[in-house]
C-alpha cells in the first residue's frame, strides 16, 4: 500500500481544526488504497491550536504535529513538513478549508495513475478576495513573469501533491529566504493543473494583511531574478540624457532669467539624488539577503514533535 502524507500549516487555527480534520477524514476515508498520515505544523500559535493538534494525535495514531517555537511563517512549516514527511506521495494544504479536500482522490490519480510528478491545484476565480487583494496579486505576477526566468502559473496555489522525487529536490534547495510558488516551478517536473473555486475560510480570520502580502512580494522577485539590479543602470543613462537636456535648456534659461536656472539646478540636483537613493536602496535589498544567507541560520526551531527522529532531514 502506497503512503500519502498530507502536511496542513497552521497558525491560530484552532476554530477551524476540527471541521478540517473531519472533512480529510471523510476524504481519505475514500481511499483505500492508501495509507494516510496528517501531518499537522504548528507555526507557533498563540491560541489553542497546538492542544488541539494534541488531542488528535491522542486518539487517532495517523495524527502527526510538529511544533515551533515561535512563529516562523507558513514557508517554514511547509519546508519543516517536507523535510518530515517519508511517505511516496507528499501533499500540502492549508487548515481553513479554502483548499478543497475532494480534490486530493484526483490529484492522487494523476500522480499515481497517469504518470504526472505534481498535481496542483490553480484558482478559477477570486471570488470572497477583496478587489485591492486582486489587483495587487494580479499585477505581481505580471511583473515577476516578466523580469523572471522562471515562470509562476498567476492563479497558483499551495494545495498540491508530489511525488517523493520533487519533495527531495524541493528541500534539497539551501535558502533561507523561501518563495514557494516559485521554488515548485523553478524545480520543473511535469504539472497536472486542477481549476479551483475560490472559497471562503470555514472559521476563523486570514492571516495575510496587505503589509505581509507585500513581504512576499518582494521575496519572491528578489529570489527570482536580477532584474531589479539593472535598474540603476536604466536611470543612470536616463539621467545623463536627462542633464544634459536641462544643461541645454538652463543656458537659455540663463541668458532670461538667473532664478529660473537656479530652479531648474535645483531640480536637476533633486532628480539625481533620487535616482542615487533608489539605486542603493535596490542593491540593499539584495545585499541583505545575501547577508541572511550568509549566517546560514535555521529557517524554523522545532519546540516539539511526535515524528520519528529517522524521517528529520535537517
Amino acid at each position: 500500500m502506497k503512503t500519502v502524507t498530507l502536511i496542513i500549516p497552521c497558525y491560530n487555527e484552532a476554530e477551524v481544526l476540527p471541521l478540517l480534520y473531519k472533512e480529510v477524514n471523510r476524504v481519505t476515508d475514500g481511499c483505500p488504497n492508501y495509507d494516510f498520515t496528517l501531518l499537522f505544523v504548528n507555526d507557533g500559535s498563540a491560541d489553542a491550536t497546538p492542544d488541539i493538534i494534541k488531542s488528535l494525535a491522542m486518539r487517532d495514531d495517523k495524527v502527526k504535529f510538529i511544533s515551533f517555537s515561535r512563529n516562523f511563517g507558513k514557508e517554514a512549516a511547509m519546508l519543516a513538513g517536507m523535510r518530515h514527511a517519508d511517505s511516496d506521495y507528499i501533499g500540502i494544504i492549508d487548515a481553513d478549508l479554502q483548499h478543497s479536500p475532494d480534490l486530493i482522490p484526483e490529484m492522487l490519480k494523476a500522480v499515481d495513475v497517469e504518470g504526472y510528478d505534481v498535481a496542483a491545484a490553480c484558482r478559477s476565480d477570486r471570488a470572497g478576495e477583496s478587489k485591492l487583494k486582486s489587483v495587487l496579486s494580479g499585477q505581481f505576477y505580471n511583473i515577476i513573469n516578466k523580469i523572471s526566468d522562471t515562470k509562476i502559473n498567476d492563479n497558483a496555489q499551495d494545495f498540491r501533491i508530489m511525488k517523493r522525487k520533487v519533495v527531495d529536490a524541493i528541500i534539497s534547495m539551501p535558502e533561507t529566504i523561501r518563495f514557494s510558488k516559485g521554488i515548485f516551478s523553478w524545480v520543473g517536473f511535469n504539472v497536472k493543473w486542477y481549476p479551483h473555486e475560490n472559497r471562503e475560510r470555514a472559521a476563523g480570520e486570514t492571516k495575510w494583511s496587505i503589509r505581509k502580502l507585500a513581504k512576499y512580494a518582494i521575496d519572491g522577485i528578489l529570489g527570482f531574478t536580477a532584474s531589479p539590479l539593472r535598474i540603476p543602470l536604466y536611470l543612470g543613462f536616463i539621467s545623463i540624457f536627462a542633464a544634459v537636456l536641462l544643461f541645454i535648456f538652463g543656458i537659455v534659461e540663463w541668458a532670461v532669467s538667473f532664478f529660473s536656472s537656479y530652479i531648474m539646478l535645483l531640480a536637476a540636483v533633486l532628480f539625481v539624488g533620487g535616482l542615487i537613493l533608489c539605486s542603493i536602496g535596490i542593491l540593499g535589498e539584495y545585499l541583505a539577503r545575501v547577508y541572511t544567507e550568509t549566517k546560514q541560520r535555521p529557517v524554523y526551531i522545532i519546540s516539539e514533535t511526535n515524528v520519528a527522529a529517522h524521517s528529520c532531514e535537517e
